[in-house]
């Protein structure tokens, strides 16, 4: 049996986190190839530091978008809101050292003759559902995610001005029989670009937005608040820390409540499993918990580059599933094609729909009308059940 009273904790950094602003830039070349060029390929890796971008990784598409990358560096740079001494996006130095695909992955990946599209790489993916949140998402997270979400938005329409784009916060949520029921700690890390504003200023600033962002009642006198807790962040994103794609990969998934297989997802086309297979993996996990067949669901894919058939499935209900774990092994193996092919074909990935994934996760988001988010859905929730 499973504990189910404890506390578990998560982190989010905003979009204006180095980290973050490597993976937008990555996936925003991404999405240039990808309407350009639907079957793009591309493993674009960003790195950034004060005044300077550097892009490299190897590309398979049209010579115009790779014109533009020091364009979608810069207009990136913009949006995320850097206009700062040591990092501004009309000042910083660009370098792009993007080259043509190997052609020793390619011919693994290729469709020829007989031979169906392979996956892009070895590799183990992991998706996660639980039914403690409308979105099926864990609680920390989802709420770490939300807070920088909407200090982020009153920070660019206006609102609060003085706030600037680095930002962190973690949550630490007591459970109590097995679903979230408060928030023990509070921490809350926001770079401000007035340098007079003490701790307790910025804690005046975002605490009315942290309060309505959480449910009702999860805030009490017990909650201990950490904001700001150095006492002064003025000097922030890749100015104050060097940053790189894809070193945030727990906090784009499920915030530790779940294992990871170690890829990172943004800069990489949907033939990457890393990406794909993950996409794929959530989709199914959800689907599998929006059926009622388990109360939580992880399930693990795993593959083999060139290959084009997952080389294992596995699903663990954690005791809570209505049927046999291994019966919803079989019924998800029948109601999906989880090759490379049958993913990005299902989930519609061949679009430029990433640059939105890049910050607050890219999982527990709503579908979007264009797309974007489409492993969200939870239109084989029938399938499943019909099938098992």
């Amino acid at each position: 049996m499973s504990r189910q009273n404890y506390v578990f904790t998560s982190e989010s950094v905003a979009e204006g986190h180095p980290d973050k602003v490597c993976d937008r830039i990555s996936d925003a070349i991404l999405d240039a190839f990808m309407a350009e060029d639907p079957y793009s390929r591309v493993a674009c890796e960003t790195f950034a530091t004060t005044d300077r971008v550097v892009i490299g990784g190897e590309v398979r598409g049209p010579a115009s978008v790779i014109a533009r990358v020091e364009e979608i560096a810069r207009d990136c740079v913009r949006d995320i809101g850097y206009e700062q001494d040591g990092f501004h996006w009309a000042n910083l130095k660009v370098d792009s050292y993007l080259h043509a695909q190997s052609a020793d992955i390619a011919q693994g990946v290729d469709a020829a003759g007989n031979k169906d599209e392979g996956a892009g790489d070895q590799g183990i993916m992991f998706g996660y559902a639980t039914d403690e949140t409308p979105e099926l998402m864990p609680a920390p997270i989802l709420y770490a995610h939300a807070i920088l979400k909407r200090l982020a938005e009153v920070r660019k329409n206006g609102t609060e001005p003085k706030l600037g784009p680095d930002a962190k916060s973690q949550l630490s949520i007591r459970y109590v029989d097995g679903k979230p029921m408060g928030v023990t700690s509070i921490v809350l890390s926001s770079q401000h670009l007035d340098p007079s504003l003490s701790s307790a200023d910025v804690r005046a600033i975002v605490e009315p937005y942290i309060r309505a962002t959480l449910p009702d009642g999860w805030i009490d006198a017990a909650t201990e608040w950490h904001v700001n807790p150095t006492g002064k962040f003025v000097i922030g994103g890749p100015d104050g820390d060097a940053g790189l794609t894809g070193r945030k990969i727990i906090v784009d998934t499920y915030g530790g409540a779940a294992p990871h297989g170690g890829g990172a997802f943004s800069g990489k086309d949907p033939t990457k499993v890393d990406r794909s297979a993950a996409y794929a993996a959530r989709y199914l996990a959800k689907n599998v918990v929006a059926a009622g067949l388990a109360k939580r669901c992880t399930l693990q894919l795993s593959y083999a580059i060139g290959v084009a058939k997952p080389l294992s499935i596995y699903v663990d209900t954690h005791g809570t599933g209505s049927v046999d774990d291994a019966a919803i092994e079989t019924a998800v193996a029948r109601s999906m094609d989880l090759t490379p092919r049958g993913i990005r074909t299902h989930l519609g990935l061949n679009r430029p729909i990433f640059a939105r994934t890049s910050a607050y996760g890219h999982f527990g988001r709503a579908p979007e009308a264009d797309g974007g988010f489409s492993w969200e859905k939870i239109d084989l929730a029938g399938v499943l059940k019909s099938a098992v």
